[in-house]
């Protein structure tokens, strides 16, 4: 049995354009140099900034209350588990919002939690972090396909070394409220076509929580990967429906069921311009990354080398 050295708690809170999630988890630190990442809890709120912010620019004074709220319920909870360190960041919604700042400044000052506000660029690093490529077939070629609210984060990884990653303002609410651009989508195309299928065979990794959702109705084992034949089925059948049908006919909640749809557009376009056949679907997100990003940066992490040497 493993001996423990030393363990942390951490936490990473994620404002995303469809949902405030926060993140709890136990980091163990073993004799032999081995690391243990435990899910204490997480929780989601479905505050769904982006329908705000995509359509007038702003985060409406409703939201902006909730938003409070639910900052303050996060830090009560952060104070329960006795979190050592955590980090919040904030996405594409807070991004666009002319009045970001001010909110950032009220939440600071009422919560004592400081919000970043990360850049696409910068969001599809942190979902790299997870390493989970590195787990995988050291010789292959991985895309993660990050699918938010407000944005799409891609990062191609080949031969073990990550070459590309870019962001783009393609998301769920950004395409239901039909504010994504042709020549964003024609970006995407290029971007996949001189990154991805030039390159040979590819392997998608999915994360947000609609390919989530959609790894758990396919019944697939872990490990298991989806087929792009297999998001087509979904998206021609779910697409048939109305918002009510999807959420009596799969037990959705209501803030999934009008997103899947344009989520599924969404990898199934990406999968098919980047010649991929199959995704990974190992339900990690930026929180996850944010837990790594966290561990790495801490003087905790240097243990690891002292235990092995």
């Amino acid at each position: 049995m493993q001996a423990e050295v030393i363990s942390m708690r951490l936490a990473a809170i994620d404002l995303g354009s469809n949902a405030i999630r926060l993140l709890i988890c136990e980091v163990g630190l073993y004799t032999d140099g081995s690391l243990d990442i435990t899910k204490l809890n997480l929780i989601r709120v479905p505050l769904r900034l982006g329908f705000d912010v995509f359509e007038n620019k702003r985060i409406s004074d409703q939201k902006k209350a909730d938003l409070i709220e639910t900052m303050k319920s996060y830090k009560h909870l952060l104070k329960v588990y006795n979190v050592q360190r955590f980090r919040a960041c904030a996405t594409s919604a807070m991004r666009d919002a002319e009045n970001a700042q001010d909110i950032i400044d009220q939440v600071k000052q009422e919560t004592g939690i400081t919000i970043e506000v990360i850049t696409g660029n910068e969001e599809a690093r942190i979902i790299y972090e997870t390493h989970l490529a590195e787990t995988l077939n050291a010789s292959g070629n991985y895309l993660y396909i990050d699918v938010g609210g407000g944005s799409t984060e891609l990062s191609y990884y080949s031969k073990g070394k990550l070459l590309q990653n870019q962001s783009f303002n393609i998301g769920t609410i950004r395409m239901l409220k039909n504010k994504d651009e042709s020549e964003t989508w024609d970006a995407v195309r290029d971007f996949l076509k001189a990154q991805v299928k030039s390159n040979g065979k590819c392997l998608a990794i999915g994360s947000g929580g609609n390919i989530n959702k959609l790894f758990s109705m396919s019944k697939r084992k872990n490990g298991k990967p989806l087929d792009i034949d297999f998001l087509k089925s979904m998206y021609k059948e779910m697409n048939a429906m109305t918002v009510s049908e999807r959420i009596h006919q799969y037990g959705f909640k209501e803030d999934r069921a009008d997103v899947i749809v344009p989520a599924l557009q969404v990898y199934i376009q990406v999968m098919t311009w980047g010649g991929i056949k199959e995704i990974h679907v190992p339900q990690i997100g930026l929180a996850d990354g944010l837990i790594h990003k966290l561990y790495e940066e801490s003087s905790f992490s240097s243990l690891i080398g002292l235990n092995r040497s």
